[in-house]
């Protein structure tokens, strides 16, 4: 019975993660983890987050598991979710603070002065609520999820990638924005597909049967 981590540093909606990947995948055991060795024998690792990036960084490196999180992304199936994602990269504009740099790139706030809807409306940060991912390139996690499909999100700060080609989706928030990026074994996704409804569900089921 294949086991996936969901790496638990205090930062993040971790029970909703959790039941939804029970649902998806009833024969995983699934298992919520703070310990850094458990990480470490786990066949799948997700990285879920949420709140600011320095309180993220910050927590994962006091439970000792930032190693067993580079670890997982190095060499088997991974999947980050909203801070998973931005802590994937080099640095972050929030608190000036180092990612993992596992991925190159940057995570940047969204810019006051381009927070200007199609009809010349303010939009609000955080951006928050549903929005459609457009797909940057063909992945088994998009398999049955049809391109321009909503997902849900709620963030201030975007991803930056170093290259094209890590970009695996994009979305519209007054201007477009990388909201999915791949690599490898790495998948990992701005939005929260554990609100995301059948959609979510769909990529959660893909990530659960991937085999990169």
């Amino acid at each position: 019975m294949a086991t996936v981590a969901i790496v638990d540093y205090g930062m993040g909606n971790l029970r909703s993660v959790a039941k939804a990947v029970e649902h998806v995948a009833p024969q995983a055991r699934v298992l919520v983890t703070s310990d850094a060795a458990a990480v470490a024998a786990a066949e799948r690792v997700i990285v879920p987050g949420q709140g600011a990036m320095p309180d993220c960084m910050r927590e994962l490196n006091a439970r000792g598991l930032r190693p067993a999180v580079i670890e997982a992304a190095r060499r088997k199936p991974f999947l980050g979710i909203c801070i998973g994602l931005q802590m994937l990269f080099e640095r972050s504009e929030e608190g000036n603070v180092p990612g993992l740099s596992v991925l190159p790139g940057h995570v940047r706030r969204f810019p006051a002065e381009a927070m200007v809807g199609a009809a010349g409306e303010r939009l609000k940060v955080p951006h928050m609520g549903w929005n459609e991912v457009t797909q940057a390139l063909p992945h088994a996690l998009w398999q049955d999820i049809a391109d321009g499909t909503c997902f849900y999100f709620v963030h201030s700060y975007y991803v930056e990638p170093g290259g094209a080609e890590l970009v695996a989706g994009c979305t519209v928030y007054g201007f477009p924005f990388t909201s999915a990026c791949a690599k490898d074994n790495i998948f990992a996704v701005q939005f929260h597909p554990e609100k995301s409804a059948q959609a979510g569900l769909t990529l959660l089921g893909n990530f659960m049967r991937w085999n990169p």
